[in-house]
């Protein structure tokens, strides 16, 4: 049985509702090990503030390659077909060849850094030659001011705003923006019993 997508809980957990977000939508919650929501929470709110409190800066990029590698080794030896690909700096777009859009194309879903004020997770579940369709966990009742940004709230198993894709190419600190190509992140996630063997060259239709 498929559930809802979460929202974030505090001002900080964006990083582990979203992951925790990736595997509610890759797989049925009879299917996932209770060991995966443990894990989750306690390698994620890792970073500090500047006043040195512990998980007041949300989760680092440190801690969201370790828990991409801790899935992928979790489910080799528990036999749990979850599959992460950490992808980094000029790696991280939507575009042709983008390993971003190959993945959504392959049922994969996008776990991704972009600026919200400060840096925040989302997830990426889908696009097409002009738009990004994601799951914000930041909760919001108000339409954005921006044009391209819409609020869509009869989809709570899969998207909860679409977005024009130049805000997230975008290089700077613009709203849901990858920013820098230098620190740019984002983690692709598969469930292989699903996966689909297609390569993109361009977007979905």
């Amino acid at each position: 049985m498929k559930i809802p997508l979460a929202y974030q809980k505090t001002e900080y957990d964006c990083g582990p509702t979203t992951m925790m977000n990736a595997l509610s939508c890759l797989f049925d919650r009879e299917k996932i090990p209770p060991d995966v929501v443990k894990y989750i929470m306690m390698y994620s709110l890792d970073a500090y503030n500047e006043r040195g409190e512990y998980g007041k800066n949300g989760t680092s990029q440190m801690a969201t390659m370790f828990l991409s590698n801790w899935l992928n080794h979790f489910g080799r030896v528990k036999k749990f077909p979850v599959h992460c690909e950490y992808l980094s700096g000029s790696e991280v777009f939507i575009g042709h060849n983008s390993r971003i859009v190959d993945a959504l194309k392959r049922g994969g879903v996008v776990v991704a850094r972009v600026m919200y004020d400060v840096w925040h997770y989302v997830l990426i579940t889908g696009c097409d030659s002009r738009y990004v369709y994601l799951f914000d966990p930041y909760y919001r009742r108000k339409p954005f001011k921006v044009p391209g940004i819409d609020l869509i709230w009869d989809k709570p198993l899969h998207r909860n705003r679409r977005v024009l894709i130049d805000y997230l190419n975008d290089t700077g600190k613009g709203i849901y923006a990858f920013g820098d190509p230098k620190v740019r992140e984002a983690v692709v996630v598969f469930n292989l019993d699903k996966i689909k063997p297609v390569k993109v060259e361009a977007f979905p239709e």
